[in-house]
């Protein structure tokens, strides 16, 4: 599409003035070269090398290489969003200033707030589209791609299986003192392996009844949609004394037994959370809060307000490469090149250091997630202040 049809799309919008037009199709097309660059970066280094060793070392086929490719580059065209935001920004306005274009607009009274408007606008724009990528595109893709590989180098492998699926299940206790509620285990559940329809090699640790503790070995047990309930097939249950004492033994060829479905849940659900929708994750945060790890429900929570925070940086990068490129002594464009890498990875460092100690429960998921976007927007603030001067 050439430059005089976007001008004249971009004049139906309302507000948008010629400055405007001008100043948007100058951030376009680097933002479209910066599209182009970091994704071919992203895919080159984090899939294509180690697809072409799996096509030389383990024979994975030359077809299903090149979808695996495909599919995975939604998630890196996620992570090129916003560094080619930035990337735009610094190069149009960096531009704009080293032709004194700058010097003759605010001459004539118009302020730097009013210029970085185009770049606030397509921001906007590619943080929807970033949402959408990362939410509903990228990790659909992303578990396909998965999939793909598992089953084209393991392919006397079911299409799905999960080992060691292990749930425990926690619960409070009253103290005899009268002291704050214990939290204690309650039943743990232990599965070798679920072949995507039984549970195989079971081994269940019962302690709900107050009276007995009871542990259950079984050979399979499958979920019973119509009762709600779990069949245990070919086990022994042992009943034991709290106190720790023998009681009995119950041999049993078919058992009904009332336990959560919960660890066929996981078994189900267990994908990384790159794997998972938004929904999904909220769903799967619903099932891993019942089983009391801290630490994996800390990571979730972390990864699910990541979800909600990562297509925000395409406006926290949007300001500070508008507010950089305003400064005459970046107009250079390998300065601009420099300033953006520079940039890049001092977020992505930052975003690592805070998700890290979201995980550790130094910070609140809501903070780990949003804290590199708040500095980057205060220090976007502070240099769009000084540009201003």
């Amino acid at each position: 599409m050439k430059v005089g049809n976007w001008q004249g799309n971009l004049s139906r919008i309302p507000g948008f003035s010629i400055l405007d037009r001008y100043i948007f199709v100058e951030l376009l097309l680097p933002f479209l070269f910066g599209m182009g660059l970091f994704t071919s970066l992203g895919v080159a280094i984090g899939t294509l090398f180690d697809l072409v060793r799996r096509i030389t070392e383990s024979g994975l086929p030359f077809t299903l290489a090149l979808k695996i490719l495909l599919l995975k580059m939604p998630e890196f065209i996620v992570l090129a969003f916003p560094m080619s935001i930035l990337l735009a920004a610094l190069m149009a306005y960096s531009r704009l200033a080293s032709d004194s274009e700058l010097i003759a607009l605010k001459s004539i009274g118009i302020s730097v707030y009013r210029l970085i408007i185009p770049a606030i606008v397509l921001s906007l724009i590619v943080t929807g589209l970033t949402y959408v990528f990362n939410d509903y595109v990228a990790p659909a893709a992303s578990y396909e791609a998965n999939a793909t590989m598992t089953k084209a180098l393991r392919p006397n492998r079911k299409s799905f299986i999960e080992d060691n699926i292990i749930y425990p299940e926690y619960g409070k206790v009253r103290q005899p003192d009268g002291g704050e509620p214990q939290t204690v285990l309650r039943r743990l559940f232990y599965a070798e392996r679920f072949n995507g329809q039984e549970m195989l090699g079971l081994t269940i640790l019962d302690r709900t009844q107050p009276e007995v503790n009871q542990i259950i070995t079984s050979e399979s047990a499958s979920w019973n949609i119509e009762k709600n309930i779990w069949d245990f097939y070919n086990g022994t249950i042992y009943l034991i004394d709290p106190k720790g004492s023998y009681r009995n033994i119950v041999r049993f060829q078919h058992q009904q037994l009332a336990l959560p479905r919960t660890p066929l849940d996981l078994a189900f659900r267990a994908r990384d959370g790159s794997e998972m929708t938004l929904r999904q994750a909220r769903e799967y945060l619903e099932i891993l809060q019942l089983s009391g790890n801290p630490t994996k429900i800390r990571k979730l929570q972390v990864q699910i307000e990541q979800k909600i925070s990562l297509p925000f940086v395409c406006l926290v990068f949007g300001m500070i490469g508008a507010a950089l490129g305003l400064r005459p002594q970046n107009s250079n464009k390998a300065t601009s090149f420099g300033i953006c890498i520079v940039l890049i990875f001092s977020y992505y460092l930052l975003s690592f250091v805070t998700s890290s100690l979201g995980i550790g429960g130094v910070l609140t998921p809501l903070m780990a997630a949003w804290l590199p976007n708040i500095l980057g927007l205060t220090a976007g603030g502070i240099l769009l202040l000084q540009s201003a001067k």
